[in-house]
C-alpha cells in the first residue's frame, strides 16, 4: 500500500510586515577621534524608535535609528528580533547589521537593546544562529570589527577549518548573551535632559544674537566716529594749506 507522504509545513509568514516604530528616544553619538577608514566622527544626535507586537505563536521587536538628513534604505540602522514561541527560539535580525555612520557603536547598541528585551521574558529560549556573509569581511579591519561586536554581545563565531569565508555565529541561549553596550559612544538622552539641552541651546543662541547686535552697534558707532574724524582731518588739512598759502602770499607782497 502506498503511503501518502506527510504534508510539508507551510513557510512561516511574517504577521507584521509593515511594522513601524511607535516609541521614540533621543540618542547622543559622542564625538570620536578621526579614523583612517571612516574619516571624521563628530557629535551626532539620532532618533531611536521601537515597536513591539505579540501573539500566541510569535513576538517581534522592531528597532530603528535615524539621523537628521539621512536617507534610509533597506535594512540600514534596523534590527528585528523575531521570537518563535512554538520552537522557543529567537533570531536577532539579519546579519550583517548595516549601520551608518560606521564604527560609532550603533551595531552593539541595537544588539544590546534587542538582547535586553528578549532576556526579560525568554532568557531560556535558544538563539537561532546562521552564516555570516563574506561581504561583511571585505577587509581584515572590517572582519575584526564585526567579530568584536558579536563577541562583545556574547555570540560565538565559528570559522570552518580551511574555509575562511564560511563563518557561523550563534549562542546557546538568550540568557548567555550580554545586554551591555559602549555607553561612551552611544547614550540615551532622557526627555527632560533633552528639553534642558534645547533650552540651553536657545539661551546660548539668544546670548550670541545679543552679543552680535552689540558688536554691530559698536561697529556702527566706530564707523560714524571714523567718518567724523576723517572729515575733521580733511578740514584741518584744508585750513593748513590755506594758512600756508596765505603766509606765502603775504611774504611775497
Amino acid at each position: 500500500m502506498n503511503q501518502t507522504p506527510p504534508p510539508e509545513e507551510p513557510e512561516a509568514i511574517d504577521p507584521w510586515p509593515d511594522l513601524a516604530p511607535e516609541h521614540f528616544e533621543l540618542l547622543r553619538l559622542a564625538p570620536l577621534p578621526i579614523e583612517r577608514s571612516t574619516g571624521q566622527r563628530p557629535l551626532h544626535f539620532a532618533r531611536f524608535g521601537r515597536a513591539e507586537c505579540n501573539n500566541v505563536r510569535q513576538s517581534l521587536l522592531h528597532l530603528d535609528i535615524r539621523l537628521p538628513g539621512q536617507t534610509a534604505h533597506g535594512e540600514m540602522n534596523r534590527l528585528d528580533v523575531q521570537v518563535d514561541h512554538q520552537r522557543k527560539a529567537i533570531r536577532f535580525g539579519k546579519y550583517p547589521l548595516v549601520v551608518e555612520p560606521q564604527n560609532r557603536g550603533l551595531g552593539r547598541f541595537l544588539l544590546a537593546q534587542g538582547i535586553a528585551w528578549a532576556q526579560r521574558r525568554w532568557a531560556s529560549y535558544a538563539v537561532e544562529g546562521g552564516e555570516l556573509p563574506p561581504r561583511d569581511a571585505s577587509t581584515e579591519e572590517s572582519r575584526q570589527r564585526r567579530d568584536h561586536v558579536l563577541h562583545s554581545q556574547g555570540f560565538q563565531i565559528d570559522y570552518e577549518e580551511g574555509q575562511e569565508n564560511q563563518v557561523r555565529y550563534g549562542a546557546t541561549r538568550v540568557g548567555a548573551l550580554d545586554a551591555n553596550w559602549n555607553i561612551g559612544r552611544v547614550q540615551i538622552v532622557d526627555t527632560l535632559e533633552a528639553a534642558n539641552l534645547l533650552e540651553q541651546a536657545e539661551r546660548s543662541l539668544n546670548e550670541q544674537q545679543a552679543s552680535i547686535l552689540r558688536l554691530e552697534e559698536r561697529l556702527g558707532l566706530l564707523r560714524r566716529e571714523d567718518g567724523a574724524l576723517r572729515f575733521a582731518i580733511i578740514c584741518l588739512v584744508v585750513f593748513v594749506v590755506f594758512q600756508a598759502g596765505l603766509l606765502i602770499w603775504i611774504a611775497t607782497r
